[in-house]
């Protein structure tokens, strides 16, 4: 069914002034203490529970301007301009605060040297995306230095595209160049992804932040935007690698079906988001729009899939419109939440095991992170201060 196009965002949920300006150091910007009314409330066993400091990185502001860092990734070993223990950091916002229209991927050291790996102003002859460029926080990164990075792309005001399916993912070579994009009938808003990966083959998890209509209807009052919803997808893509030459994509699988999306005036949109691959092969995935937190069994493997509703295994609680998600070595899942500037941990069965404030009345503020390389510490952009921060013990 065809969308309508809705709401005229500029900013919103994912703002705030930028502090911190580019290029001020980490004694300029400060660092603190994380704190709040659920600090301390993680056990001290927790992985949380031993965290309390936050600390900026690097800004995440490139010379164009662009804001709001959403993915977060590390890269695991260097290839071409990557380098091991990097991060990548993907802008959702352009220098105007318009939603969906980021347009920069940003590379940064651990301590804190920052420069552009990517700007995707334009893709390889042949190959396109539904709708524009608008980055996500899909973000991936797969053996030889291939990055996948998604786009639900917005219009130049701010409104999702009446593409159907709209956006793709982008894969860029080791030097930042797009040379391949992926699109089909199963990428519809890519959100958010995780990967597991060999040298040879790769499984990426894709969660849709758009899918099949079920309501559009315009508020009463005058002027009031048109809202939209649906239910929407999560889907595996089965890879084959080559290190001289693009991955393949081989087939694309449905494996998680039902999760809930709708429009938000603030947010965008209110979707399945952050996803977390267990050793197990069980994949995790938050819902942003039920407040809950889902398992996918067999996600490599299934050809099944999975209901939503069926799936949810936390909720409410203090999960808080969950968005980022990733898993610790001991299998605990973290979530930062957008809507109050605190993270959660919660264990695989789905026990809520506490949470610690990591941003003071940071509605907003927290959306895409990544365990640390020590395994110990979480590193996260920081949408308040169009930063990479680090927040440790």
């Amino acid at each position: 069914m065809a969308r309508v196009a809705q709401i005229r965002w500029t900013g919103g949920y994912w703002r705030r002034l930028v502090i911190c300006a580019l290029g001020l150091t980490l004694t300029a910007c400060g660092s603190r203490t994380a704190s709040g009314a659920l600090h301390g409330e993680a056990p001290p066993g927790s992985f949380l529970g031993h965290l309390q400091r936050v600390t900026q990185i690097a800004s995440t502001v490139p010379a164009n301007g662009d804001l709001n860092p959403y993915g977060v990734v590390v890269v695991g070993e260097s290839s071409g301009r990557l380098v091991t223990g990097d991060i990548l950091v993907s802008n959702f916002n352009d220098r105007g605060n318009v939603q969906g229209t980021g347009t920069t991927v940003m590379e940064i050291s651990p301590t804190g040297q920052s420069q552009v790996f990517a700007q995707l102003t334009r893709l390889p002859p042949g190959e396109n995306c539904p709708g524009g460029i608008g980055l996500t926080l899909a973000l991936g990164v797969l053996p030889g230095g291939w990055v996948l990075v998604g786009s639900l792309p917005t219009t130049d005001d701010g409104t999702l595209s009446r593409r159907d399916p709209a956006g793709c993912l982008v894969v860029l070579n080791n030097e930042g160049a797009p040379v391949e994009t992926f699109t089909n009938k199963d990428l519809d808003g890519p959100w958010d992804l995780t990967v597991r990966s060999n040298p040879t083959s790769a499984v990426v998890f894709v969660s849709d932040a758009l899918g099949a209509q079920i309501d559009d209807h315009t508020g009463g009052a005058a002027g009031e935007s048109t809202q939209v919803a649906g239910h929407s997808n999560v889907v595996r893509l089965d890879l084959t690698l080559n290190e001289t030459s693009p991955p393949k994509l081989v087939k694309s699988v449905v494996i998680g079906t039902g999760f809930p999306w709708s429009a938000n005036n603030a947010a965008l949109v209110l979707a399945p988001t952050g996803l977390a691959l267990s050793k197990e092969g069980t994949l995790y995935v938050d819902d942003t729009d039920t407040n809950a937190v889902c398992a996918i069994p067999d996600a490599a493997t299934r050809s099944k899939a999975v209901t939503a509703g069926a799936a949810v295994i936390s909720s409410g609680g203090a999960l808080n419109q969950p968005l980022g998600l990733t898993i610790t070595s001991a299998g605990d899942l973290i979530v930062m939440n957008g809507n109050d500037g605190n993270a959660v941990e919660i264990g695989p069965s789905g026990k809520q095991l506490g949470s610690e404030t990591v941003i003071r009345n940071g509605a907003g503020d927290l959306i895409g992170l990544a365990l640390a390389p020590t395994g110990s510490a979480i590193l996260f952009g920081n949408d308040a201060t169009n930063a990479l921060d680090l927040f440790s013990g």
